[in-house]
């Protein structure tokens, strides 16, 4: 299946019940750095705090008939979605997550009603065991990205980009698996080829960066982050989200732990919001100059606030966070 343009004019239909048209915010403060307005999309208000909830409504109302029930490998926030998506639907679903994954979010999948099952491995093994239980028990495996109904669902949300600001110029977006950056790249070039669509990884880990610049899907080492919802593999046998990343993404930028960090507090300190650390990525690239030859308005996604409220608040009162072996000095908010 190719996807198209007219598949996500499609998804947004199927998940106008479930999903939220999330409000587009200027954020002043942004924007008197940019040489023009700055926009926030705030996918942090959706039904489970995450854009991933489009994907999965999307894939779901699309199952084969007859399904048994639903499966994916999951770094959180697929997860709730799928279980959120297959809980409305009446639809049994295990999840299989890493035990990397923070313990509010393998609880938050688990209140949805969906069984979850911790892969004390690598996000490779992860992903086997999940495509093991999915032929053993046929079950339908949900991809966080590598799936046209995943895919297509995400691109809704560039569908109300472009709506609401059609003359936009570049978008910033949390880039793991692909799954976001491609499908929102292809709605909006459908309708302007030339916006500008950057995606942004952490340092660490960048499975599909690493890829592009490899020339094809690689497996890469993985590491305790403060974007953990971008922690994965892209899949050697990747089927649509690393060609269409290839062909629609313009740039890829990558972000240390300690600009994520400044990220998350000029987010909630000169605009009031709570973002996972994956989710303002775009920002941490924006703010450290890492986006060059801005023109015209610019926007960031932000997907999800789904996180460990613990890590929040030291991050709030400039503390010290540990992750894994890797301590990130704390430090006070400073504007600018």
């Amino acid at each position: 299946m190719k996807i198209n343009f007219e598949d996500i004019l499609s998804a947004a239909k199927a998940i106008d019940p479930v999903a939220n048209n999330t409000p587009l915010i200027e954020s002043s403060f942004l924007s008197k750095m940019s040489p023009n307005k700055f926009y926030l999309k705030l996918e942090s208000v959706q039904p489970i705090g995450a854009f991933k909830i489009r994907g999965a409504v999307n894939a779901i109302k699309n199952l084969p008939s007859r399904t048994r029930g639903v499966t994916c490998a999951s770094t959180g926030n697929h997860g709730r979605g799928v279980a959120f998506a297959a809980q409305k639907e009446n639809i049994p679903a295990v999840i299989f997550m890493s035990n990397t994954v923070p313990q509010i979010k393998i609880e938050s999948v688990r209140d949805l009603g969906a069984e979850v099952r911790i892969i004390d491995s690598s996000w490779d093994e992860v992903e086997s065991e999940c495509k093991s239980f999915a032929k053993m028990e046929n079950y339908k495996e949900l991809s966080p990205f590598d799936d046209p109904f995943v895919i297509a669902g995400q691109g809704t949300i560039g569908l109300e980009l472009i709506e609401k600001i059609p003359d936009l110029n570049t978008v910033l977006i949390p880039m793991s698996g692909g799954g976001l950056a491609s499908g929102v790249a292809l709605a909006m070039k459908s309708k302007n080829p030339n916006i500008r669509i950057i995606g942004v990884s952490m340092e660490n880990g960048a499975a599909m960066h690493q890829s592009l610049l490899t020339g094809y899907p690689v497996e890469v080492v993985e590491s305790r982050t403060l974007a953990d919802a971008l922690v994965g593999g892209i899949g050697v046998e990747n089927e649509y989200s690393f060609d269409m990343c290839k062909m629609l993404i313009d740039e890829t930028v990558l972000v240390s732990e300690e600009e994520i960090y400044r990220a998350l507090q000029t987010l909630f300190f000169e605009d009031r919001l709570v973002a996972e650390g994956s989710c303002v990525v775009g920002i941490a690239a924006f703010l450290s100059s890492k986006v060059k030859n801005l023109k015209g308005s610019t926007a960031a996604i932000i997907t999800g606030r789904n996180i460990d409220m613990d890590i929040f608040f030291k991050i709030i009162a400039g503390l010290d966070i540990r992750l894994g072996e890797k301590m990130i000095k704390g430090q006070k908010y400073r504007a600018g």
